[in-house]
């Protein structure tokens, strides 16, 4: 690197900190997720305002592949606190509900999503039309876990009835969305002529499974009251990274070996050092790394163009999105004879997806499911719904008794799940 670009890189990366900060605040001020701010905090250094002079003077094409690896860590680090929230207990104790909303919840906006696909084809699939109709219907049917266990815990709601259920489905959607999008992954053949090494995904799989986790497992055994020391930090940092450099090599993509390996850690007795993983990661990632990442796909996202066209395939993306989510979730509720309002609630906070879309679209226009159209209006969608949520919920709920007492029980970042982990995932 030259003086200059290395210049240019920092000075930049300072400005996307702040200004992240900045509105990521002022979106909490209005009682929104601070992942909001953040995400228009993005797009305000993009193309979309001033035809890209501000993100062309503070980052010039020579130093974006770096600002690319970093948010790359930045995702990975992110994923493995996702999978590291992820418990099975949870949807053990929600009984028969939770698995019918998720279903539910993910097989209507999949069908309609598809269906969308099939009409937007024209005009978007540039390859493969079905990868991107496969795709579409997936990324209509992203809940966002870290995002909807922030709401519950700011507004006091994680240990209710509809608290718990909706962090079930959440979990049970996560899962079944992953692994979607992993077999579109793996039938797209984005792996080129290495295609044959999706082969050893389940072997990868299994000894993730039945030899990592229990040799996880009896590391952490051994210690009395097991805590982060530097080593066993640096055995999860490298463990995490071998996890998700496997995956890309594997053609399935890196997001899918830091989740992996954040659910195969253990839980039973691992409390403190879980919350040591979250403070120590989370803070880094979400003040620097996530930041980063959203200016990553701010840069890809330019709204100035969009005409007429464009604003109606929006509606029909937002109807999609909203209407599918919804439904399903609420027929499923209601179903199981769970009160109109709560029903209501719970299709509410499922239909939230903040970053985990984010990271699904950037994956999409990657491997060029989509274009740069068609992300950037699915940008707008993953901020409308995510938005919408905390309106709804007043409105269906009513104010919490005391917002300030629950922002202040939680840690000011927010990625993980019960625990924040990042201002950004939220």
């Amino acid at each position: 690197m030259t003086t200059q670009q290395t210049t240019s890189l920092l000075a930049g990366l300072a400005v996307m900190v702040l200004l992240a900060r900045l509105l990521g605040a002022l979106a909490r001020r209005f009682g929104q997720p601070p992942v909001i701010g953040e995400v228009l905090a993005g797009i305000a250094l993009g193309p979309t305002l001033f035809h890209g002079a501000v993100s062309d003077a503070l980052f010039p094409s020579s130093t974006r592949p770096l600002l690319s690896a970093l948010a790359a860590v930045g995702v990975a680090v992110f994923m493995f606190i996702v999978g590291l929230d992820w418990d099975a207990a949870l949807i053990r104790g929600s009984g028969a509900i939770a698995p019918s909303v998720a279903i539910c919840s993910i097989l209507l906006p999949f069908g309609l999503g598809t269906l969308l696909g099939l009409h937007l084809t024209d005009a978007h699939a540039h390859g493969d039309r079905t990868p991107f109709i496969l795709f579409m219907g997936i990324a209509m049917s992203i809940t966002a876990f870290p995002v909807l266990a922030r709401i519950l815990t700011d507004r006091g709601l994680s240990r209710t009835p509809l608290g718990v259920v909706a962090l079930a489905c959440a979990s049970i959607d996560d899962v079944l969305a992953w692994s979607l999008l992993a077999a579109v992954v793996a039938i797209s053949g984005s792996a080129g002529p290495d295609q044959w090494r999706i082969l050893l995904a389940v072997p990868f799989l299994l000894v993730m499974l039945f030899l990592v986790r229990p040799l996880l497992h009896r590391a952490v055994e051994r210690r009395a009251a097991p805590r982060l020391t530097p080593s066993l930090f640096a055995v999860l940092l490298a463990g995490l990274l071998l996890s998700a450099a496997t995956t890309e090599w594997l053609g399935l993509h890196y997001i899918f070996g830091a989740f992996l390996f954040g659910v195969v850690l253990p839980r039973s007795g691992t409390e403190r050092l879980r919350a040591d993983v979250h403070e120590r990661l989370g803070q880094m990632s979400g003040t620097l790394l996530l930041p980063v990442f959203f200016l990553v796909a701010g840069l890809q996202v330019d709204l100035s163009g969009v005409d007429a066209a464009g604003l109606g395939d929006l509606g029909l993306i937002m109807l999609v999105a909203v209407g599918g989510k919804f439904l399903g979730a609420f027929t499923a509720a209601r179903a199981n004879r769970m009160p109109l309002r709560q029903s209501a609630a719970l299709a509410t906070l499922m239909n939230t997806r903040g970053l985990t879309e984010l990271i699904v679209l950037n994956l999409g226009l990657q491997l060029g499911f989509i274009d740069e159209e068609l992300y950037a209006l699915m940008v707008v969608m993953a901020v409308l719904t995510t938005a919408m949520a905390g309106p709804l919920l007043t409105w269906l709920l009513g104010r919490p008794a005391d917002p300030a007492t629950h922002l202040a029980a939680t840690p000011d970042t927010e990625g993980g799940a019960r625990r924040a982990s990042g201002s950004a995932a939220s």
